[in-house]
């Protein structure tokens, strides 16, 4: 027992990402049965807590790093990619300014769902490598979930976050308060 309670693959940290990520990846899984007015706000809702867990993650040494395994495959990610797209419809494309690109001045047009669709390849292959049950996998899966969040995800959540939060505030009705300001 103390082995475990001492492996940070089985830390607190790591179980609470494996639970908002599995979450992700069933809401992403499901998402044709959403009504379209739910899909904002529940990203909205959810994506602060998967950045908030993916930047608690432990740094974590691998003992077997062959036991690393990828899951989604292409086809898979293309699907819930198109998937996305149709159930975002108009509102997919969006501006941003790529600062880790070559020029960050210049805006690039990107979309909602590639993004939605980059982090829920990470985030499901995390759970499904986890969930293999061994030590080597737990321990792989955590490190490079947090190695991705780093990379990759964690930035496009912030993207995800910027438009959402704009095309929702859009969509309420103004408030007294800003005749005054």
């Amino acid at each position: 027992m103390s082995q475990i309670s001492n492996e940070p693959a089985y830390s607190k940290p790591v179980i609470e990402m494996l639970t908002v990520a599995n979450e992700y990846c069933l809401f992403i899984e499901r998402i044709e049965k959403f009504p379209n007015e739910e899909l904002f706000p529940f990203i909205q809702k959810l994506l602060p807590l998967i950045y908030l867990k993916g930047s608690l993650l432990p740094d974590i040494l691998i003992d077997e790093p062959e036991a690393n395994e990828r899951f989604v495959t292409a086809e898979q990610w293309e699907n819930t990619f198109n998937t996305l797209r149709e159930k975002i419809a108009a509102r997919d494309e969006f501006w941003l300014l790529d600062l880790e690109g070559p020029d960050d001045t210049d805006p690039v047009k990107a979309s909602i769902s590639e993004l939605l669709t980059d982090i829920y390849q990470d985030l499901k292959d995390f759970v499904l490598l986890y969930q293999k049950g061994n030590r080597a996998a737990k321990q792989n899966a955590a490190s490079e979930c947090k190695a991705l969040f780093m990379s990759h995800w964690g930035i496009r959540i912030i993207d995800i976050l910027k438009v959402v939060h704009s095309k929702r505030s859009a969509a309420l009705p103004k408030n007294d308060f800003e005749d005054f300001i």
